[in-house]
């Protein structure tokens, strides 16, 4: 865990989203990230 100074130091903002994703199809991915982005 890196401090909340080491993150902004590291380009790391709070607005900043991770997405990580497998081999699947591109459709479902889109799919679950707009059923996210509406539940958010």
């Amino acid at each position: 865990q890196l401090t909340d100074e080491q993150l902004v130091a590291a380009g790391v903002g709070p607005d900043l989203i991770r997405l990580s994703v497998g081999i699947e199809n591109v459709e479902d991915i889109i799919a679950d990230i707009a059923q996210a982005l509406e539940k958010a």
